[in-house]
């Protein structure tokens, strides 16, 4: 078990994700194909609009059982809206916002462009920390209206027009049911002013989606409301991102391979719990750092995956160098 152990903390964390990016990105966009379904309830947007996806993002079933009448949603209905959200949650606590950096279509499809950008030899643009902090309450809006505006819906406020708004402004909408073939939802809905300005916008963002993802290192998850309701949910999940402030020295290499430009990966040595709203939980920190057990992937409070001298050493390549030192 021991020798297993260290073989993990030896691990090329990017080999393995692009890996596993790539088979689960053929999973839940193809996997209709192979009569694959795992259901309405994922944690991740693998869009309903494509009809050979293997399982649903749970927002589309989400906004859809919020917008019924009060009469029927408070009545013997509920006990399928809190099922189908038990569900989501089993989901999400294996996994926690791994979700995101590994599994999540949308998010794999952004770092392929990136991966695209780097062979071009293009730069790529960073936010400054006061726009950083506003772009990163976007979410919370978006998640807002996923949450708030089917309700409003049901209480006869808003009109039918509204039903799953997010979703028809969802970039994943127009961009899954692309690798099936299907080009249908690209298009503007014509048949009421509301529809005009959900589908449009949905446009926009897509548009806005690829050139951002092109310029910007996972552009879209700073907007993404499922990554705040994951944030939300994160205390009760059982994979937990560590840090031990005091074995941190402050040298950078954490934020600095951060897709996410999360500074307080770096610069906090106070909090032992150190994941945060933006984060995609895609290990590259861990994998960055050079001091002993300064960073950790927990699970159930057992170490899974550590920072450590001799992994940081055969990560970045200089294995036989460190192993001359000692």
């Amino acid at each position: 078990m021991s020798k297993l152990y260290e073989k993990i903390q030896k691990l090329d964390i990017r080999k393995l994700r692009f890996w596993i990016q790539l088979f689960t990105f053929i999973l839940f966009v193809y996997g209709g194909y192979l009569a694959i379904d795992f259901g309405r309830e994922l944690p991740i947007f693998s869009c309903g609009y494509n009809e050979e996806k293997g399982g649903m993002c749970y927002f589309m079933p989400l906004q859809h059982q919020l917008a019924r009448p009060y009469e029927r949603l408070f009545s013997f209905a509920s006990i399928g809206v809190l099922t189908a959200f038990l569900t989501f949650l089993v989901w999400f606590i294996i996994f926690n916002k791994a979700w995101c950096g590994y599994v999540c279509p949308l998010g794999t499809l952004q770092d392929w462009i990136t991966a695209i950008r780097k062979r071009l030899h293009i730069p790529y643009s960073s936010y400054s920390e006061n726009t950083y902090r506003h772009l990163k309450k976007i979410k919370y809006i978006f998640l807002f209206i996923v949450l708030i505006f089917p309700l409003l819906l049901g209480s006869g406020i808003l009109d039918g027009e509204w039903r799953g708004a997010f979703c028809k402004m969802c970039p994943g909408r127009l961009i899954t049911p692309m690798f099936t073939g299907d080009f249908s939802q690209w298009s503007i809905d014509f048949s009421s002013n509301t529809a005009i300005f959900l589908t449009a916008f949905g446009i926009a963002f897509t548009i806005l989606f690829f050139v951002g993802s092109f310029l910007k290192k996972r552009f879209f998850c700073f907007f993404c409301p499922m990554s705040a309701m994951h944030y939300i949910l994160s205390p009760l999940a059982i994979l937990k991102l560590k840090k031990s402030g005091d074995k941190c020295t402050k040298c950078g290499d954490c934020y600095r391979v951060c897709d996410m430009q999360i500074k307080d990966i770096a610069d906090d040595v106070e909090s032992t719990n150190i994941l945060r709203d933006d984060c995609i939980l895609c290990l590259k920190c861990v994998a960055a750092c050079p001091e002993e057990d300064a960073l950790r992937l927990d699970i159930v409070n057992m170490a899974l995956f550590r920072s450590t001298k001799g992994g940081f050493a055969k990560r970045m390549g200089f294995e036989g160098e460190f192993d001359a030192k000692k």
